[in-house]
């Protein structure tokens, strides 16, 4: 019998290697920080609701001081400690503010949570589109007149639950968002998952979180940009416009219960240090973040998404911590990019889309990690020059160092309104049949599909899958890219609507 290699034998061999992780978790692996030095063998402090150590599904003690404080700490209303993650607070704050089989507004590049939480209440949707920045193939920022046109001709919605930052690091313009949303007397809820260190930067180096600037809900992924434990988050409120026993309500529903202490007292732990040492080590952070900027700002072939595009495309402020390289001016994809980084300079990178990367970056970096990642774009893009004097380089030669694709100029614009013909919860549960997807044209999905990451939907179920959703889709697969969703773990069929 031959024995399969463990799970825990492979991390441990991974973490010993050279491969550095610009990606989550935000911890990085690092056990350098004091508060994290701090930490001991989680087995050690791994107990259940035993006498003097509180629940969290009815704090009373030391686990009600703890949130308590920590709603000091962001100057919120409540807080709450996520141990299922985001995902957990998203299903939450939509099932809180809107009624069964009720309206919610909602833009289009929302986590696959978001879309979990409108079929559970068999709600009815309506989609706030960002602006697209074509230049780039990357999403921009909601207009807050975009979400007011749609709240005129939607009176009936009872939310809205818009993304800031983005997976890219793009932020709306959550301010005026709000006031929009607050004059409809609604609340608004804000997915700010890759934000949880707004709170804890300056003005200059950081974009304000969206617990200052109106939001109703906040939830929050610590373990994304911050030293805290993969599964860790935190949700905010704002007393108002949420009917705060129905959140906590359904709060304990999607929680775990049985939460885990070593998870909890993780997120307590980043806090303590985000609040002391943590602010000082963001600020040296930024600028780190900064000096490695302005170096690779001289690449003439690969493309670095800079601040210079706030003001444009709906983009109202920038997370810089997120690295975007694009390849639009070369004939790469991204995963061609994130394959040449990941095999020749041992540098994983967060995610890939059709024609550009995403490294996340964190104050838990180390100035040689960050130096690795700059090093090596800066070397790519000479070999790009040098390869070809005009600024790009043949199929074949990119095919000699990375793959055989390039990216066609694919571009998932999701300014395109969306041909819906049934409700998410309607087209799941409905009576479904298998077809390749190059066949199913006219057809309606019965599944989601989408890149993961992120897991922003690209086809919702109710929707028709279109003549250019089929070829994109085609397109995305040709390029190596994750498409998910399907039962089909293959991502060759997809179950589509019996329709009578």
């Amino acid at each position: 019998m031959i024995e399969r290699p463990r799970l825990l034998e492979r991390l441990m061999d991974y973490s010993k290697s050279d491969f550095y992780p610009f990606h989550m978790p935000g911890h990085k692996r690092q056990y350098g920080n004091n508060e994290i030095r701090k930490f001991p063998n989680p087995f050690s402090i791994d107990i259940t609701e035993i006498e003097g150590f509180d629940n969290l599904h009815r704090p009373e003690g030391i686990l009600k001081d703890s949130l308590e404080w920590a709603s000091e700490v962001y100057g919120a209303d409540k807080t709450y400690y996520l141990v299922n993650g985001s995902s957990c607070g998203i299903l939450s704050a939509i099932s809180a503010a809107v009624s069964n089989r009720g309206k919610i507004l909602m833009s289009r590049n929302c986590h696959k949570s978001a879309f979990h939480g409108v079929f559970l209440k068999q709600l009815e949707v309506k989609y706030i589109y960002p602006q697209m920045m074509p230049e780039l193939g990357l999403q921009g920022g909601i207009l807050a007149e975009d979400v007011e046109e749609l709240l005129k001709t939607n009176p009936e919605a009872e939310a809205v639950l818009v993304v800031s930052p983005t997976y890219d690091g793009v932020v709306s313009d959550i301010k005026a968002i709000a006031d929009v949303v607050h004059r409809f007397g609604i609340p608004l809820i804000v997915d700010e998952a890759h934000g949880a260190h707004f709170a804890f930067g300056r003005v200059d180096e950081f974009p304000v979180s969206a617990l200052e600037l109106g939001a109703d809900v906040v939830i929050q992924s610590l373990h994304k940009t911050l030293p805290s434990l993969t599964q860790t988050a935190i949700l905010h409120v704002r007393k108002g416009y949420i009917d705060l026993e129905k959140l906590d309500r359904y709060i304990h529903m999607y929680q775990t219960s049985s939460p885990s202490y070593v998870f909890m007292a993780s997120i307590e732990n980043c806090i303590v240090y985000m609040d002391g040492e943590g602010r000082k080590k963001l600020g040296e952070f930024s600028e780190s973040l900064t000096r490695m900027r302005r170096r690779l700002e001289g690449m003439k072939h690969l493309t670095l998404l800079s601040d210079e595009i706030i003001g444009q495309y709906g983009v109202y402020d920038m997370d810089l911590s997120k690295v975007i390289v694009s390849t639009r001016n070369i004939v790469w994809s991204g995963n061609q990019l994130s394959d040449v980084l990941r095999k020749e300079y041992h540098l994983e990178m967060e995610m890939c889309g059709a024609d550009y990367v995403t490294a996340i970056t964190t104050l838990e970096d180390t100035e040689e990690g960050l130096q690795r990642l700059c090093s090596a774009l800066l070397e790519l893009d000479d070999q790009l020059g040098a390869r070809s004097g005009s600024g790009s380089i043949s199929l074949q030669e990119a095919g000699e160092m990375a793959g055989q694709s390039d990216t066609g100029g694919v571009l998932l614009d999701f300014t395109i309104e969306e041909d819906c013909r049934y409700p998410i919860f309607e087209a799941m549960d409905g009576r479904r049949y298998k077809i390749k997807i190059s066949e199913a044209i006219g057809r309606v999905s019965a599944e989601f599909i989408y890149l993961y990451p992120p897991g922003i939907p690209i086809v919702v179920p109710g929707e028709v899958l279109t003549g250019d959703l089929v070829e994109l889709i085609m397109k995305f697969k040709d390029l190596g890219l994750p498409v998910q969703g399907m039962e089909d773990e293959a991502a060759e069929e997809i179950f589509v609507l019996e329709e009578m």
